[in-house]
């Protein structure tokens, strides 16, 4: 009877603390998207960016942050970007802008996003990704850019 009494209690508190746990990851994970929302979040006026590259120019949607705003401070700018993984293109800049890393799982062609807080990487494939960037915009189309952006290091403006 007493043994009784004891595994009731013991098993009430096991569960107890098991949705206490549960409860408590599960807002981390409603914190968590609610942090890839807000950076997710497209301009819908103002804020635009053009990239010359080879003499085409692409249009790039941006995304509502504080990179992005201190980006945009610096154009226009020309910069040689390197290539790297035959998947990007990238430059270290000389000023490191904001950032606010986060796991993305999936690139695609045409993503632009900081590495670190100093590195402008702009990708023309698509694949997974276990890295953390923070995410400055994409390309409205990317309609021959890993021909025009060729192979090694090619000049890019970016401009309003």
């Amino acid at each position: 009877m007493l043994l009784n009494k004891f595994l009731r209690k013991f098993t009430i508190i096991i569960l107890f603390f098991c949705l206490l746990g549960c409860q408590q990851n599960n807002q981390s994970v409603q914190n968590d998207n609610q942090s890839i929302l807000q950076n997710k979040t497209i301009h819908q006026k103002g804020a635009s960016m053009n990239l010359i590259i080879d003499n085409q120019k692409y249009e790039v949607e941006l995304y509502q942050n504080e990179t992005v705003q201190a980006l945009i401070s610096q154009l226009p700018i020309t910069v040689t970007m390197n290539e790297l993984n035959g998947n990007e293109k990238y430059i270290y800049l000389d000023q490191s802008l904001p950032s606010h890393s986060q796991s993305v799982n999936f690139i695609h062609a045409g993503d632009i996003m900081l590495f670190g807080n100093d590195c402008l990487v702009l990708f023309y494939e698509d694949f997974q990704t276990t890295y953390q960037y923070t995410m400055i915009g994409k390309l409205k189309s990317a309609d021959n850019l890993k021909e025009n952006l060729g192979k090694g290091s090619i000049q890019i403006t970016f401009q309003n």
